[in-house]
């Protein structure tokens, strides 16, 4: 029988791990369907955008950090962290 080296799904299907430390944009957090061009991002914590709003305006999740003009991000150990709280 003829291998490829595939061994599983393909990568793009699989979930990467968290980074010990870094950031995250609002898609790797939310997730974001598949389209034409890029692959589909798995939700590392599945609500809307606008309850992940309201839930950064009231303190129930964490404050995001400016990297730039038009670019927002969390810590990934603030994302680690409500994820656990969230799982506890």
């Amino acid at each position: 029988m003829f291998n490829n080296g595939r061994t599983g799904p393909k990568e793009s299907n699989m979930a990467a791990p968290l980074p010990e430390t870094g950031y995250l944009r609002l898609p790797q957090i939310l997730g974001k369907p598949a389209t034409n061009k890029d692959p589909a991002i798995p939700a590392l914590f599945p609500v809307c955008r606008s309850t992940w709003w309201a839930g950064v305006k009231s303190g129930r999740y964490p404050q995001p950090v400016k990297l730039g003009e038009r670019i927002t991000a969390w810590r990934v150990e603030d994302i680690r962290a409500l994820i656990e709280q969230v799982a506890a």
